[in-house]
């Protein structure tokens, strides 16, 4: 039983691994969502408008984001495009 755990032990630090990245994205983008203008969201579905009279895409698949460095904006605008 010993030689087993200690590939349990490996896999389960594995998992607490992945469940601590993902909830660091969560919170990450949770954060900058709390901070993010009001107008963002509006933002959001005006270009996703915009880019649906080309191609449809699912509303998951645009993700609009303002980052702030302090003296700059800069709007970043991630589509995932169907094939």
């Amino acid at each position: 039983m010993a030689f087993f755990d200690r590939f349990r032990d490996k896999e389960e630090a594995r998992s607490a691994d992945v469940a601590r990245d993902r909830l660091k994205v969560i919170v990450s983008h949770e954060r900058r969502q709390r901070n993010a203008p009001s107008y963002l969201p509006s933002l959001q579905r005006d270009i996703l408008a915009v880019i649906e009279k080309y191609v449809r895409v699912e509303p998951d698949q645009v993700q609009v984001d303002l980052n702030d460095d302090g003296n700059h904006s800069i709007l970043e605008v991630n589509v995932n495009l169907p094939k």
